[in-house]
């Protein structure tokens, strides 16, 4: 049996700014739905949040790749001449202060 969290107080606001074209999309798909424009709106932008941060911090290998990828892990690391030297200059926002 799942056993869900418990719900917190949405005590915090957005605002944006819509053309009439999108609000009505907006709100035509909410209803479609079955839900209001909050609910659809916050929906949306928590799952595209969500899968903005997996792809930052989860990736997927087939068996193959992995191998690779392991492999690529294991091997000593080499000295990169034009690496090194990038990572002694200043960083671009301290060149420009």
């Amino acid at each position: 049996m799942a056993t869900s969290l418990p719900e917190q107080p949405k005590d915090r606001r957005f605002q944006l700014r819509a053309t009439a074209r999108e609000e009505t999309l907006i709100r035509v798909a909410a209803e479609r739905r079955g839900i209001n424009v909050t609910e659809f709106i916050l929906g949306a932008a928590r799952e595209k949040a969500e899968e903005s941060l997996t792809d930052q911090t989860k990736f997927v290998l087939d068996e193959k790749q992995w191998k690779q990828f392991m492999e690529a892990l294991d091997r000593p690391a080499r000295e990169k001449p034009r690496l090194k030297k990038l990572f002694a200059e200043p960083h671009v926002a301290k060149r420009r202060s």
